[in-house]
């Protein structure tokens, strides 16, 4: 097992008596805790940005590139900070909210390969400031494709570079001005060494025979279109399972859209406002006075109570909609019901996608990837559910390419699912044709008496 990845106190006793040799000490790897040639200032003016993006472009191969964001303390998911790192132009900080347009930087950089760890964290808000990479590695991806049992940048650090990697600033608020020393600090170690990282996994994933696999990943990430927002964001309030009647939906919608226009106004996290979980507590209740959803579970908290009349006004109109213009329960698409109501209510689609689900895993173990990196589990159940006709390997692998996967995935998967799903259908039908020739009555559809 490598340095650094056990836990301490899960190696089992010795056996009394044994001559057992005695387990060597850990070793203590290095700490990366201030960087090489020193801790650059924050670019703030104009002057300063093109500096920057001069020796950005004059500066050679890939280039790290990061950025901070202040999740749950300011509204939405903008950048704070944003590190760079070029051979032959060192580090750079830049302060977005003071440059609020870097597409000067990312058109001096448009022919470089941009190094980013878990990228699709970072893009939206780097394309907010004008940055869209051409190409990029995506060393959290290549970690995952390379098999490594941890993926978090200090955990990568620790494998692929016996370093370790301070990580203690990573969840504060970066919109503070000015920012600590020590936070900077920080900041430019995630951009110090990602370019070795970046080598050392392009290595071990050419290897493995798997770089043209991350290649394809990496183009997929650069390539694609910015995400479409939900039609309606509100109903991805944790907990909202419980919620059942439509009135309590109502209810829930117009305190998110509450919560939501004030977190805006006031530039902060909307959970810092008003928790989820009072948000599903008040639906439930229904309280019909500022008092009464006082005393409901969640309002406890001061920043709940101080808006108090804000929360029951929302409240209020969720109880008045009229009838004809309250939520659904569910939102209608084309996506298959959930998987857990195939065995009863569509027992083939149950018996394809458990079976297209263990030749998947098997593949995916083989390889030692993980099994959603190799195939998108809403792909597989989409496939499952209705998969092509007639039902052959082509078919499989072109609904496969239509749902997104890459060419190397569709070549791993696209025979071994299609002999899934036929024999999961012909295990069926004989299932079928035995019970008839029992004369065994089929079971009744869920939901229906015997």
């Amino acid at each position: 097992m490598p340095v650094g990845r056990g836990e301490p106190g899960t190696q089992p006793p010795a056996e009394v008596g044994a001559d057992a040799a005695p387990e060597a000490p850990a070793v203590e790897l290095p700490l990366l805790d201030a960087p090489a040639q020193g801790l650059p200032p924050v670019v703030t003016d104009e002057a300063a940005l093109a500096r920057v993006v001069a020796a950005m472009a004059a500066g050679t191969g890939p280039v790290a590139v990061d950025a901070e964001r202040a999740s749950g303390y300011r509204y939405g998911q903008r950048a704070f900070l944003v590190q760079l790192r070029r051979a032959g132009a060192g580090t750079a900080l830049i302060d977005p909210t003071a440059l609020p347009d870097l597409s000067a930087l990312g058109e001096a950089l448009a022919g470089a390969e941009w190094v980013l760890h878990a990228a699709t964290q970072d893009l939206p808000c780097l394309a907010e400031l004008g940055m869209r990479p051409v190409t990029l590695f995506d060393t959290e991806l290549g970690s995952r494709l390379a098999g490594l049992p941890r993926v978090g940048l200090g955990a990568v650090v620790e494998e692929l570079l016996g370093l370790r990697l301070a990580k203690e600033h990573s969840a504060v608020d970066w919109s503070t001005r000015p920012l600590p020393e020590p936070w900077l600090t920080y900041a430019a170690l995630d951009v110090e060494v990602l370019v070795q990282v970046r080598d050392a996994l392009a290595g071990r994933l050419a290897e493995q025979g798997k770089l043209e696999w991350a290649r394809e990943e990496f183009a997929a990430i650069a390539d694609a279109p910015p995400p479409v927002p939900p039609a309606e964001p509100w109903r991805r309030v944790s907990g909202l399972h419980a919620v059942r009647s439509r009135r309590q939906l109502a209810v829930v919608r117009e305190l998110w859209l509450a919560r939501d226009a004030e977190a805006r106004r006031r530039d902060t996290s909307p959970g810092r406002l008003l928790p989820d979980s009072a948000i599903v507590a008040a639906a439930r209740a229904m309280p019909r006075s500022a008092q009464a959803l006082a005393a409901t579970g969640g309002f406890t908290g001061r920043a709940s109570r101080t808006r108090l009349e804000l929360w029951a006004a929302a409240v209020a109109r969720g109880l008045a909609l009229p009838d004809a213009e309250l939520p659904q329960h569910a939102v209608r698409g084309d996506a298959p019901p959930p998987p857990r109501t195939w065995a009863a209510k569509h027992p083939e689609a149950a018996a394809r996608l458990a079976a297209a689900r263990a030749a998947v895993t098997a593949i995916a173990d083989r390889h030692a990837v993980p099994v959603e990196n190799l195939l998108q589990p809403d792909a597989l159940r989409r496939l499952a559910w209705q998969p092509p006709r007639p039902l052959d390997a082509v078919a499989v692998a072109g609904a496969l390419r239509e749902r997104g996967a890459r060419r190397w995935q569709v070549e791993l998967v696209a025979a071994a699912v299609t002999t899934a799903l036929v024999e999961a259908e012909a295990a069926v039908a004989e299932a079928a044709r035995a019970e008839a020739a029992a004369g065994e009555e089929p079971p009744a559809p869920a939901g229906q008496d015997g």
